[in-house]
């Protein structure tokens, strides 16, 4: 059973879905205009916002923000010790990664800050329009408030796979592990040693659970959001893949996704 067949047996009243290779190839479902509550898929997508201001020069990985010592770095990399809800550190910087909503509505507002226009402007500007994005909108936090259709997460997995809005160079720093083995939760898994992740991308490492396949090699990079959405790049297959729902992440989810994940690498292959 191919992987778009799948999605169809899934619990949710709606889901659309997705792939594109390193070649251009591409498969989706017919639920193709129907737009999605991203959650914190949100955060690839803004996090390539923040990777263009700093290669506009607009901002740098390692100017301060935060808690002292914390620079932008570390709040994409979820290192800067702020808690998850709250601008407040609970932890000393770079020590462990503790996943933060409020590290990434403080880079809004350092964007917004170094910019001078919102940081859902920037976004548009930086993104949407240069994609040709027809129903992508950050709406909100930075963190989790950005909505959009498969079709257009399709050619942002392009965009991730083939990089046209920032340099090579740049994605393949985004998707490196920074600061190290750093153990830390990642929701909805349990705590996990390490907890590797990238500027704004989770990355699969050796993980166990995991929302991915089990075949999903190490370098595979992503996100996923409480909404019942998830988005993965696996470099090393050539290939990445969007799943949008609009039932919460949950057992269901837990279950679907790896399957989901192992019959694209399989129907891509």
């Amino acid at each position: 059973m191919g992987a778009l067949d799948l999605i169809r047996q899934w619990p949710v009243p709606h889901a659309a879905a997705g792939w594109v290779d390193d070649a251009g190839k591409d498969r989706r479902s017919e639920s193709s205009d129907r737009v999605f509550e991203l959650a914190s898929v949100t955060k690839p997508l803004f996090a390539l916002s923040i990777l263009i201001a700093v290669e506009e020069g607009t901002l740098s990985l390692e100017q301060p923000a935060g808690p002292p010592g914390s620079t932008i770095r570390h709040l994409l990399a979820h290192a800067s010790g702020y808690g998850p809800d709250q601008a407040e550190a609970i932890a000393p910087v770079g020590t462990r990664r503790i996943y933060s909503n409020a590290g990434f509505e403080l880079l809004g507002r350092e964007l917004e800050q170094s910019s001078g226009m919102s940081a859902a402007t920037y976004f548009d500007e930086a993104i949407v329009q240069p994609l040709g994005l027809a129903a992508t909108t950050l709406h909100g936090s930075p963190a989790h408030a950005a909505s959009s259709t498969i079709d257009d997460l399709l050619l942002i997995v392009r965009e991730l796979l083939r990089p046209t809005l920032i340099s090579p160079v740049t994605l393949a720093e985004a998707v490196r592990p920074q600061f190290g083995e750093l153990d830390g939760v990642l929701p909805g898994y349990g705590r996990q040693s390490p907890n590797p992740w990238g500027l704004g991308f989770e990355i699969k490492g050796t993980k166990s659970p995991h929302w991915t396949s089990v075949h999903n090699h190490p370098s595979t990079f992503g996100h996923f959001g409480r909404s019942g959405t998830m988005l993965w790049i696996d470099p090393s297959a050539g290939v990445g893949a969007v799943a949008l729902t609009d039932r919460d992440f949950g057992p269901w989810s837990i279950e679907a996704w790896p399957s989901f994940s192992e019959s694209v690498l399989d129907d891509a292959s």
